[in-house]
């Protein structure tokens, strides 16, 4: 979660709210008291091992072992819960990495009252350089995710995305995003919209993954002439071998 928004989060919480964390394994939310996750118990907080924090939301873990759920959470079987058994839920970094966030939404909507969603924006998992040059975004997110009015919109992750460089940010527009623009939330009440941006054709998901870094930035004539060439190259090269098998 985004440090400045603990704070926020924990203001909205009550003495007596009961609350629950979705996908929190690897950082859990410490007023959380329940957690539901892939991972076990013992296992929470791994996020220290790379230098990062191992818990939010402050000292005291009001989660344990009994609490703690282990389970596949998109196997469309309801969670354990009855309807709105919780005053707030939390959901932060977990939508864009799971096979299935629009299950989890309704759910999150079905055992909660309210809570607190948050996701890497779309600007930040279409840089290159967060990981490795060759890549974009983080290589474990599964989907792109706009939140625009209180609804949340998914795009699959398309695997281009990582091989034209037209379709993507360079690794120096990524040190200009400053922390607040790379993450998007929305606190919700009662409910949310949320829905998965359909593309079906190729063309029309080039367009998309296009026009969305043409909004942001502008590569330089170079950069395109540079790739026109490497595309042309590849397919001689291609042309060639296929020629030598036959």
């Amino acid at each position: 979660m985004f440090p400045e928004n603990v704070e926020k989060v924990l203001s909205k919480i009550n003495a007596n709210d009961l609350v629950l964390d979705v996908g929190g394994w690897a950082c859990p939310f410490n007023r959380a008291n329940w957690v539901i996750d892939a991972g076990c118990y013992e296992t929470r907080g791994c996020y220290e091992k790379i230098g990062m924090p191992k818990s939010q939301g402050g000292e005291k873990e009001y989660f344990n072992k009994e609490t703690w759920v282990q389970r596949d959470f998109c196997d469309r079987e309801p969670w354990p819960f009855e309807d709105k058994f919780f005053d707030f839920s939390i959901c932060s970094h977990t939508l864009e990495d799971i096979r299935d966030p629009l299950y989890v939404c309704s759910e999150l909507i079905r055992v909660s009252k309210r809570g607190y969603i948050e996701v890497p924006s779309r600007l930040i998992e279409s840089c290159r350089g967060l990981e490795s040059d060759n890549m974009v975004g983080l290589c474990h997110h599964r989907w792109l995710v706009d939140i625009t009015d209180h609804h949340v919109q998914f795009t699959m992750k398309y695997h281009i995305i990582h091989s034209d460089f037209e379709l993507s940010f360079p690794q120096s527009f990524l040190k200009k995003i400053t922390p607040d623009k790379r993450i998007l939330f929305i606190f919700w009440e009662k409910e949310f919209s949320f829905s998965e941006n359909r593309i079906d054709d190729s063309e029309n998901i080039y367009q998309e993954l296009r026009q969305f870094i043409n909004t942001k930035y502008k590569y330089p004539q170079y950069r395109f002439f540079s790739q026109h060439l490497q595309k042309e190259a590849s397919r001689i090269v291609k042309g060639i071998k296929r020629r030598l098998v036959i």
